[in-house]
């Protein structure tokens, strides 16, 4: 019987690669790494990969504001806005295998993506930089659990209780804002003024660069200040926590998001610029600048001496304390309610007792209001975010010193004359029925007074811009800019040595007039 030849064939087991601790550590920390490692670590084919992304893009879509855009090294504000905001405890979740293998990205990812916070996130591997990246690219989802109401700061809070994310994305944060400004850190942080942290300081250097290049532009262009241009001002504008303003605050708070720009008088009684109309002088040019732009007929000749800038917060029901006749407002940004609630014959009494068929109620979303803020007034509860400008005048206008009203007058705003009339624009409030309240301030005013209406209300929409500046070339634009105000950097501008300084230079001044 012949022999049969069986050929065995023999399958030889694939050789396990193997990678040294050395190798393995630097795939997960920064730096380069030989393309080589990264092929031996990847275990992932490019086909599996495909089957992975099979319906993600409609799973874990990209955040609204990035209008289907997938991102680049160049974050937008909005992302910086939100990492900016998350804890150790922010619950996330990551799309499962979103990058593709073959990289060191990817081995990465696979590893931090497992987190459901960004703590774990922090301690797998990951860095501010990249939630940026990922976030952008609809990679992570915010599920829940703690988030600031502001940037961290690390600076204003308790050190015993700032964790490494803390500490993560304020160093990278700090580093971020230096790169804008074309500054080192170290810079920032000499320039800093009295009770501005580095992250304020970097923001606020910024919103003055951003509103010196929008007012070049306006001025190129021949044109006014737009709605756009002040907002994105306003979200760029760090607010400082303003613990004074307690008339406007709800129960249970103790401060809120406000700045005033343009004169004030100091608890010390000294009547003067405030340090960020100093320190900033564009930002309030250009917001200055926005009102002026527009104004209506019926207020052609208005004129104020500050601006409260606010930032997310409902007023409750309150009278300025000591404003001189009326004020402009208007309220800027996305968000539902947040209406002024105003009660134009309140001439005093306990506010309890307001009359609530005598209110009158302001879109300022849409509309710019032009009412007495020495009258009762609020806003009502609203969603988004929501920022807001008043315009006044400070009853102690007439003791500004010289040099601060040509300032101001410099920033666009139309300081006002020492005997100016209140009463100009609105007429005085009659006071609510079966009130005397009111009745001495309608006898003093003019016949002409008491026929004006209590408020007027204005559709910003079809309001008509003024037309009065022409385009100028580039280089005229540019010698525009030259003259503008130019910012201060003292740490502080209103210590005990530096008020006698100016007592002594302004009786000097009055000796020599």
């Amino acid at each position: 019987m012949a022999k049969i030849h069986v050929k065995k064939t023999i399958q030889k087991k694939k050789k396990k690669l193997v990678i040294s601790t050395k190798d393995s550590e630097a795939l997960f920390q920064r730096g380069y790494v030989d393309r080589s490692i990264v092929h031996k670590a990847t275990t992932m084919s490019k086909e599996e990969f495909a089957k992975h992304q099979v319906g993600m893009e409609k799973k874990w879509p990209v955040p609204d504001y990035m209008q289907g855009e997938h991102g680049s090294m160049k974050f937008k504000d909005e992302t910086f806005e939100t990492i900016t905001r998350w804890t150790a405890k922010t619950r996330i979740a990551y799309r499962p295998h979103a990058k593709s293998p073959g990289s060191k990205s990817h081995l990465r990812y696979e590893r931090y993506s497992q987190a459901k916070t960004v703590g774990q996130a922090l301690s797998l591997g990951s860095y501010p930089a990249d939630w940026c990246w990922d976030f952008e690219r609809g990679f992570i989802k915010v599920l829940g659990g703690p988030v600031r109401e502001e940037p961290v700061d690390i600076s204003k809070g308790d050190e015993s209780n700032v964790t490494d994310v803390d500490r993560a994305i304020n160093v990278w944060y700090q580093r971020e804002l230096a790169k804008m400004l074309g500054m080192a850190v170290k810079d920032i942080t000499a320039t800093a003024g009295w009770g501005e942290s580095i992250n304020q300081r970097a923001l606020r250097l910024l919103a003055q660069k951003e509103c010196s290049e929008r007012l070049e532009a306006a001025d190129r262009e021949g044109r006014a200040i737009t709605d756009e241009e002040v907002l994105a001002t306003l979200k760029r504008w760090p607010f400082h926590r303003n613990p004074w303003r307690k008339n406007v605050m709800q129960p249970g708070k103790t401060w809120v998001f406000s700045d005033t720009l343009g004169l004030l008088r100091d608890r010390a009684g000294d009547v003067h610029l405030t340090a960020p109309t100093r320190r900033y002088p564009q930002v309030a040019e250009l917001l200055a600048r926005w009102l002026m732009d527009r104004l209506p007929e019926e207020a052609k000749k208005f004129s104020f001496t500050s601006m409260n800038v606010n930032c997310n917060y409902a007023a409750a029901i309150h009278r300025d304390n000591g404003n001189f006749g009326p004020s402009f407002i208007k309220a800027f940004g996305d968000f539902s309610g947040g209406r002024l609630n105003y009660w134009p014959e309140d001439a005093g009494g306990d506010l309890k007792q307001l009359p609530q068929n005598e209110r009158v109620s302001f879109d300022l979303k849409r509309h710019l209001a032009l009412f007495n803020g020495n009258c009762a007034h609020e806003v009502t509860p609203f969603q988004g975010a929501r920022y807001s400008i008043v315009y006044f005048t400070v009853g102690c206008h007439a003791e500004g010193s010289t040099k601060d009203r040509q300032l101001l007058e410099r920033l666009s705003f139309p300081y006002p004359s020492a005997n100016v009339n209140p009463y100009a624009f609105l007429r005085p409030p009659r006071g609510h029925r079966r009130s005397g309240r009111g009745l001495a301030a309608i006898a003093r005013a003019s016949p002409k007074a008491r026929e004006l209406q209590a408020y007027h209300s204005f559709d910003v929409a079809a309001m008509r811009l003024k037309g009065c500046r022409r385009a100028k070339s580039a280089a005229e634009a540019k010698r525009v800019a030259a003259r503008r105000v130019k910012p201060e950097n003292a740490k502080s501008f209103y210590n005990q040595d530096q008020r006698r300084r100016k007592a002594m230079q302004e009786q000097e001044a009055d000796a020599e007039y």
